[in-house]
């Protein structure tokens, strides 16, 4: 059973390339870092955005309106203890 990268692994590193370039440019060049990594920040801003407005989670907002039974909540998530 091997592990696949999907859309969201790919934004989080994506996001984390950008600001991490954009410390590496910031050190390397005469680049001020703090320009650098706010220009490249807007970036990740952009993934972030992209992830969650563009290419959601979700396909339709009616699956956002369905119950979840307890029994499908996992252990660690639950507030309340299942009668078992």
């Amino acid at each position: 059973m091997g592990y696949s990268l999907h859309y969201y692994d790919l934004v989080l590193v994506c996001i984390a390339a950008s600001l991490g370039l954009g410390a590496g440019i910031g050190y390397a060049t005469t680049i001020a870092i703090e320009t650098s990594v706010a220009v490249l920040g807007l970036v990740a801003i952009a993934f972030i955005v992209h992830a969650l407005f563009v290419n959601g989670p979700v396909d339709q907002p009616e699956e956002l309106t369905g119950e979840v039974d307890l029994e499908e909540v996992p252990q660690v998530l639950s507030p309340v203890e299942s009668a078992d």
